[in-house]
């Protein structure tokens, strides 16, 4: 009778399993197959594409509509491709992300073991401002921007991203540094340590997770902005996202379909890899913390 049990269990177990994979697979297979038709037909002449059959294979292969968007396509009133504003783009983010990082551990160090009067008062503004919508800011950012002589600048991009990144970094590490023991720090300060060498020498040694976390969250939200990207750059200085509308909304006559799917590739693909080569210990650094001792 046991064995009996033991096997039913088995075979049901077995069947419950076989159900959820092929349910993930059905969901996997539907949610990858955009990325599918835009890579395919990417590689395909425009003719192809043309005449029907999206769905399909390339009957004969090509990278031109890759070199196309990349360095010949028709973008505003100059013909070039992505590749400068691809630059831009670099440009933009690494320094916005490391420097929102550094100021939000610094202020999640601050919030935490620095204690002073009116510290959650402050914390609140920061978090408050983690939910103030985009549109709200346009008219009085644009001001400070001119005001700053940085208007329509990548300077400028890094300054407004870097304002609005605060908020969140310095949410992820407070909560973050919360959970480490203040006695280490005490210890630290009784030892002599000011606070530039605690923050350098114990504290940031271990917050490698919720780095990560605030570096690929950062990286993605500013690499995938339009709106600010839109509203205060110039010609010279467009994000990938704007120059890749621009792309799009610049073919007259005949549309480059193919085109239109590389250069969507090609401004997706970087916080694509990020999160290929970084998504677990995005996962992990969130969990890091969450539960003490």
């Amino acid at each position: 009778m046991a064995s009996n049990a033991s096997s039913q269990v088995v075979r049901t177990g077995a069947g419950s399993r076989f159900v959820i994979y092929t349910l993930l697979a059905i969901f996997c297979l539907y949610y990858l197959l955009p990325l599918y038709v835009m890579v395919v037909n990417s590689l395909k002449p425009l003719s192809e594409i043309q005449a029907g059959g999206m769905m399909s294979l390339p009957s004969e292969w090509t990278i031109a509509p890759w070199a196309s968007a990349w360095s010949t396509a028709q973008i505003g009133v100059a013909a070039t491709g992505l590749k400068p504003y691809f630059l831009n783009s670099i440009l933009m983010v690494v320094p916005a992300v490391a420097i929102s990082t550094v100021l939000g551990a610094l202020n999640g160090y601050v919030l935490t073991k620095w204690r002073f009067r009116g510290d959650t008062i402050v914390f609140g503004l920061l978090l408050f401002g983690c939910f103030i919508p985009f549109q709200m800011v346009l008219i009085p950012m644009a001001r400070m921007l001119g005001l700053m002589g940085l208007a329509g600048t990548v300077p400028g991009l890094v300054f407004v991203h870097l304002v609005y990144g605060i908020g969140f970094s310095t949410l992820y590490f407070r909560n973050y540094y919360q959970q480490f023991p203040t006695e280490l720090v005490r210890a630290a300060m009784i030892d002599g340590a000011g606070f530039f060498t605690i923050f350098r020498r114990i504290m940031l040694p271990s917050s490698g997770p919720i780095a990560v976390v605030c570096i690929i969250w950062q990286f993605t939200n500013i690499w995938n902005d339009f709106l600010f990207g839109a509203s205060f750059s110039d010609f010279d200085s467009q994000p990938m996202t704007v120059a890749l509308n621009n792309l799009v909304q610049s073919s007259t006559g005949v549309k480059e379909y193919n085109v239109h799917f590389a250069g969507a590739i090609m401004a997706a693909l970087p916080t694509l890899l990020v999160y290929v080569v970084a998504g677990r210990y995005f996962v992990r650094g969130l969990m890091a913390g969450s539960v003490k001792g």
